[in-house]
């Protein structure tokens, strides 16, 4: 089965090449592609935080390894594409969740977005409370680790 989507939004930033560390002082704009209408950002600004799935549209699939020690770090463990959430995915799709700082007509900025300027937005949903997780977040102590840097 073949999926096809058009991107709805890209985005405007300044980082340019898709760097790991250091997403912390980026902010982001999220301008809606020509085809969407103005009015999908309407009460937008009633909600804090957001979820933006977007296209890594950089990655090219001979970069996907299904399996590796995460950044190449060979004090992490062995992991699937799937235990971890680097860029090089089979869809190359990838999803954060944002702090939406302000809307002004088809633009929104955000921050804590980790895509690079000119990625294209596939949607753009509401962070909703009671879809938040209920119990404790377990994860593997080397994505303390490899995350240190991530937002600073």
């Amino acid at each position: 089965m073949e999926i096809k989507m058009q991107p709805i939004a890209t985005v405007k930033n300044s980082r340019k090449d898709p760097i790991d560390d250091h997403w912390e002082t980026i902010v982001s704009e999220i301008e809606l592609a020509d085809h969407i209408p103005t009015e999908a950002f309407d009460n937008i600004s009633n909600f804090s935080h957001l979820e933006i799935i977007y296209y890594f549209d950089k990655v090219e699939n001979k970069d996907i390894i299904y399996a590796g020690q995460p950044r190449g770090n060979l004090n992490y463990p062995l992991v699937g594409i799937f235990a971890q959430r680097k860029k090089d995915r089979p869809n190359t799709i990838g999803l954060c969740t944002v702090e939406l700082l302000e809307h002004n007509g088809r633009t929104i900025k955000v921050k804590y977005l980790d895509a690079i300027d000119g990625t294209p937005v596939l949607d753009i949903k509401p962070v909703f409370k009671e879809f938040q997780l209920k119990g404790e977040i377990r994860q593997p102590i080397w994505v303390a680790d490899l995350m240190k840097n991530y937002w600073k």
